[in-house]
Order: C-alpha cells, then sequence, then structure tokens
C-alpha cells in the first residue's frame, strides 16, 4: 500500500513542474515575452501584439499539449492494463498508425481539390484520425478473438496490424506530390498543427468524459491483473469489460493523434515511470499518468519550440528523443 503522502507528494512536484513550465514556455518562442509583459497581457493590460501571440497562438497550442499527454499517457495506461504487458502502447498496437493511416488517405484524397488545412477539410481531419484508430481497433479484436479475447492475442494481432497500416501508408506517401508528401510526414512524426481555441474545444470533451470514466472503472482492472480466471471467479464479465477499456484507450488515443500526430513512446514510457513510483494501483496509476503525460509533453513542445528557433522541430521527435533511450533501458531491464 502506497502511503497517501507520497501519493500527494508526487501530485503537487508534477503540478509544480507543469506551472513552472508554463511559464518558461509563455516566455520563450520565437517573439520573446518578458515575463512583465505576459503578466500585463494575463491581466488585461497587455500590448495588442503580445496579446495576439500568447493568447491565440502559445496559450491553446499549451493546452493542447497538455490534453494529448494525458490523453495518450492514460491510453497507454489502459492498454498496459487490459494486456497485462507493460510494453504495450497506441503506437506498438496499431492504434496509431491507424489513425495516421486514415489522415495519409485524406490528405491524399483532399489536396487534389483544396487544401486539407483550410476551411471545412481542416475540421474533419481530426475525424478521419478517429475513424482511423476504430477501424485499427476493430480489426486488432476480430484478429484476437477466439473464443474470447486473450493478452497475448491482442499484442500479437496489433503489432502485425500496425505492420501492414504502416507498409500502406508509405506506399500511398510515395504516390503524393512533394508538398503533401512533406506535410503528411510531419504530420505523422508528431505535430501539435492545431493551435487554436477550436481545437481545445475539439478535445476538450474526450478528455473530460474519458479520463474520469477510466479512472472511475480503475478497480476493475486491478481485478482484471489477477487473471482472466480469477476476476471470472469474482464476478467480473472479463470480455466485456476489457473490450470497455479498449473502446476507451481507442478513443483517447484517436482523439490524441488526430490533433498531435504520431506521437511515439509516450503511451509507453509515462506509466512506466509512474508505476515505477507509485505502484500498480490502477485507481492511482491512471490520473496520476494523465498528469505525468501532460507535464512530459508540455516540456517537449516547449523544446520543439525553442532549441531551433526560429526553425520548430516536430514534438514527436523530442518525445522519441527521450522515450527511445528509456525503451531500450526496459529492455535490458526486463531481459525481455
Amino acid at each position: 500500500m502506497i502511503p497517501k503522502r507520497r501519493i500527494l507528494s508526487v501530485t503537487l512536484c508534477i503540478l509544480c513542474v507543469i506551472g513552472v513550465t508554463l511559464i518558461i514556455s509563455l516566455n520563450t518562442g520565437y517573439l520573446r515575452i518578458a515575463p512583465i509583459d505576459v503578466l500585463r497581457v494575463l491581466v488585461g493590460k497587455g500590448s495588442p501584439q503580445d496579446a495576439l501571440v500568447l493568447i491565440q497562438f502559445r496559450l491553446p497550442r499549451m493546452v493542447i499539449a497538455l490534453f494529448i499527454g494525458a490523453g495518450m499517457a492514460v491510453s497507454g495506461a489502459l492498454l498496459q492494463g487490459i494486456t497485462q504487458n507493460d510494453l504495450a502502447d497506441p503506437g506498438i498496437l496499431g492504434i496509431n498508425s491507424g489513425a495516421g493511416l486514415a489522415v495519409v488517405f485524406y490528405i491524399s484524397m483532399i489536396q487534389g481539390q483544396a487544401s486539407a488545412l483550410s476551411g471545412l477539410s481542416l475540421f474533419l481531419m481530426p475525424f478521419s484520425a478517429l475513424f482511423g484508430a476504430a477501424l485499427a481497433a476493430l480489426l486488432i479484436y476480430a484478429l484476437a478473438w477466439q473464443h474470447g479475447v486473450t493478452p497475448l492475442r491482442l499484442i500479437l494481432s496489433g503489432i502485425g496490424v500496425n505492420a501492414a497500416f504502416m507498409a500502406v501508408i508509405t506506399i500511398i506517401q510515395l504516390r503524393m506530390d512533394p508538398k503533401d508528401f512533406m506535410q503528411a510526414t510531419i504530420w505523422l512524426s508528431g505535430s501539435i498543427w492545431g493551435t487554436d481555441w477550436p481545437y481545445v474545444l475539439a478535445i476538450l470533451p474526450w478528455m473530460l468524459i474519458l479520463i474520469p470514466l477510466a479512472t472511475f472503472k480503475a478497480r476493475t482492472l486491478n481485478i482484471l491483473a489477477l487473471g482472466d480466471a480469477v476476476a471470472s471467479g469474482l464476478g467480473v464479465a472479463v470480455n466485456r469489460e476489457r473490450t470497455l477499456f479498449l473502446i476507451i484507450s481507442v478513443a483517447l488515443a484517436g482523439a490524441s493523434v488526430s490533433v498531435g500526430g504520431g506521437i511515439a513512446f509516450l503511451g509507453l514510457i509515462v506509466p512506466h515511470l509512474v508505476r515505477r513510483i507509485i505502484g500498480r494501483r490502477h485507481e492511482v496509476l491512471i490520473p496520476l499518468s494523465a498528469l505525468m503525460g501532460a507535464c512530459l509533453l508540455l516540456i517537449a513542445d516547449t523544446l520543439s519550440r525553442t532549441i531551433w528557433a526560429p526553425a520548430e522541430v516536430p514534438v514527436g521527435l523530442v518525445v522519441s528523443a527521450i522515450g527511445a533511450p528509456y525503451f531500450i533501458y526496459l529492455l535490458f531491464r526486463e531481459k525481455i
């Protein structure tokens, strides 16, 4: 049993890091704004130029980074719980590639008629990503079904679907013109391209509904971790509950990928970090994973904007630079 004081301390530490990163992120970028000018804007007394940069560009991007980080981290925690495999992740299991395939196909179809990042087509892109993620999940589930779904079959099916979808993505990209190819490549690398308030409002309901729902159902994940036979003996409808958690995970990953692109490793490393700090109780693991994921992606996004300013590095590459060494560390530590 983890002491409540430790859980509270970890929560406060993460919140403090998020607060400090928010302040730094508001001050840094291609246009540097002094802290006193940031304060003036926040109290409504700043210059119109500073207000435009902070309120219309930086602040919504930061909020979106927090939402995407939380969504991907919780999605990874749920997948690791239902598969009983600490190396499960929306990217590894093919959910991210399903969303990516749908978006790349959408870009290739739309760009010949109109810009995929203008007008109505801009708002249809997130729905195409959600459709692709759901399609990938259905395909994985169908391939894994054999008198029910076992964690091992779910993982193997996901790896196979991921490989197939990535191959199709490459084929579609090779048929694009150079402009569309670059746009799709940047998006697949992980780029928070939706940087205004309508995107915040679009992703907000998914996070406000699904993350609390996952937390509310967390005790069921604790029971599922005991094994299918034990969980069934305790009265849990194993297949139904596993399907529900998979739906929540897919919806969170799809919503996050639709705005943030193919951000890899986030759903893998965050639950691991939190699990090592506070243990495996999902009623604590899930909300703290949301906070840790939000914090990590906000830091990565701040670095992506400032490392080579005015040029910008896709945030997915920054997360991968952090996640890849940790992934290798896990492989050696777990002796897989």
